[in-house]
């Protein structure tokens, strides 16, 4: 299986965020880095799958250590992770509602809601 392009993730990742109604424009920066990510990492799959999923190198004093493209492989997974969170991708990511029906911040609304008791 080939690696996606970054433009077909794009297209796919705002496809999926307009269909969970999260998709805003100011987004497309987090969009591209997200994207980017993605692109890398399936990438370096391909090339860990072709290596034979080589885990381990072995280094000058006979010893051994995890492979680089295993490192680099986890710390894209956390980083997928994160930015997925951000862009609400995710089961584990929630929106938090912060504004009521009248545009107001919960604050605001209580903040009035004191002051008319007063």
């Amino acid at each position: 299986m080939a690696a996606r392009s970054k433009k077909s993730i794009k297209s796919k990742t705002v496809s999926f965020m307009k269909k969970l109604a999260t998709y805003k424009k100011e987004y497309d920066s987090i969009i591209d880095i997200y994207s980017e990510l993605v692109e890398q990492y399936e990438i370096l799959t391909e090339r860990f799958v072709t290596n034979d999923y080589k885990i381990q190198e072995m280094t000058a004093d006979g010893g051994y250590k995890k492979s680089p493209i295993v490192s680099t492989l986890e710390s894209l997974r956390k980083d997928i992770l994160a930015y997925s969170d951000r862009l609400l991708l995710n089961p584990k990511a929630e929106v938090t509602d912060t504004k009521n029906k009248k545009g107001k911040s919960k604050l605001a609304q209580a903040l009035g809601d004191l002051k008319r008791e007063a």
